[in-house]
């Protein structure tokens, strides 16, 4: 049920998904939501924030019931998503673990890889991560430098990535790597890193300092000579990756898609209640008339803002998810979203620039949704290709 909206109800909402946002709800705004500046100063949540998580049974929402998940659909992973963005959390990587990497491995790896890591995964004892960018390739994925080179029973590993979000926590890191460089986009291959202390030649970079977001362990990681089993590379064969990786992000576009949801949802009901508690000239905020205007302009924004969303989930679940629609979803969630933050922000004057509020978080950590995941540009590219 949406706060903004009490009567909304999404075309693939069921009564299943009404009851995981109750307890999404309640638990993030127990464990996230007053923990935000403490991890923000430690620049990474509490190593058992992850265990909480599975406990509460928030990271194997669309896995295999025989590994210990809940055998949903992609709508769980939509509910959670807006949850976390409406409990004002802005640290947690759950995005990147749960609806990301960990359906990289329920879709590509095999019985024996799924046996060994996905109670690990669904429990919060790995956490994921996926290494994809590189200093100076951005979104040309085929661009990636980075070498995996077969040794007897190993993959040989060097090669930089950056901006890995879970980079200090993450047990399990899929790396995209180029295991034949002369084959262009068919050599690249994904390989999955257990990055335990035992793991030679792998070093965990500087933790980033980013505009927003401060408390997600962003870091740098390094690998040379870093030797990972031939057994965990991911698809039957090398030279799958950059194929996998165009299958997969089309739902790490409507993951994020539905995040912006939540997170424009979350500034406008702040703004809302600060309006209607702050007084200027005798009168509540909200008695302005040209206040009242502009909430209602935003209301209607985020009304827009989920029913695209949603739309493009709907056709997920039914199987027609294709690179355009996410695309879309994507697009529109992320652009309108960040707008609707920084118009909230006026509203609160001052205040509004200060981290220690809510939508003071939230302006620093909604700008990047129009960059990650494949900027609103390359968006408009993809969408352009279906005209």
């Amino acid at each position: 049920m949406s706060a903004l909206f009490p009567d909304y109800r999404a075309s693939w909402e069921t009564d299943q998904h009404r009851e995981l946002r109750r307890h999404a709800a309640e638990f993030f705004r127990r464990e996230a939501t007053p923990n935000q500046e403490r991890w923000a100063r430690n620049h990474q949540v509490d190593r058992e924030f992850w265990n909480k998580l599975g406990d509460a049974g928030l990271l194997g929402l669309d896995l295999p019931e025989e590994f210990g998940g809940a055998g949903g659909d992609f709508g769980f992973s939509a509910v959670v998503a807006e949850e976390l963005a409406l409990a004002h959390d802005s640290a947690s990587g759950w995005v990147v673990h749960s609806p990301i990497v960990a359906h990289y491995i329920d879709t590509y790896a095999n019985a024996q890889q799924k046996q060994r890591w996905m109670p690990k995964i669904i429990s919060g004892e790995a956490v994921l991560a996926i290494a994809m960018t590189e200093p100076g390739t951005g979104s040309d994925l085929q661009a990636v430098r980075t070498t995996a080179v077969r040794d007897g029973g190993d993959y040989v590993i060097n090669g930089s990535k950056t901006f890995i979000s879970n980079g200090t926590h993450c047990d399990l890191l899929v790396i995209v790597a180029k295991t034949d460089p002369a084959q262009g986009a068919a050599g690249i291959s994904l390989i999955v890193a257990e990055t335990n202390d035992q793991l030679q030649g792998f070093e965990r970079g500087r933790v980033l300092e980013k505009v927003g977001q401060h408390g997600q362990d962003t870091r740098e990681l390094f690998f040379s000579d870093m030797r990972v089993p031939v057994a965990n590379l991911l698809g039957e064969q090398e030279g799958l990756g950059f194929y996998q990786l165009m299958e997969q992000l089309a739902r790490e576009r409507l993951a994020i898609a539905s995040v912006c949801s939540g997170m424009a949802e979350a500034a406008v009901l702040e703004a809302i209640r600060y309006t209607k508690e702050r007084e200027a000239f005798g009168k509540p905020l909200i008695g302005f008339q040209h206040n009242r205007f502009a909430l209602a302009e935003l209301k209607a924004e985020v009304l827009s803002i989920k029913t695209t969303v949603d739309y493009c989930v709907q056709s997920y679940i039914d199987g027609r998810n294709d690179p355009a629609t996410a695309s879309m979803a994507k697009l529109v969630a992320a652009d309108k979203g960040v707008a609707v933050v920084d118009r909230c922000v006026q509203f609160f004057g001052g205040y509004g620039y200060m981290m220690e509020y809510p939508i003071g978080r939230a302006y620093a950590a909604a700008r990047v949704n129009k960059i990650y995941g494949g900027t609103s540009e390359i968006m408009k590219e993809i969408i352009s290709r279906s005209l």
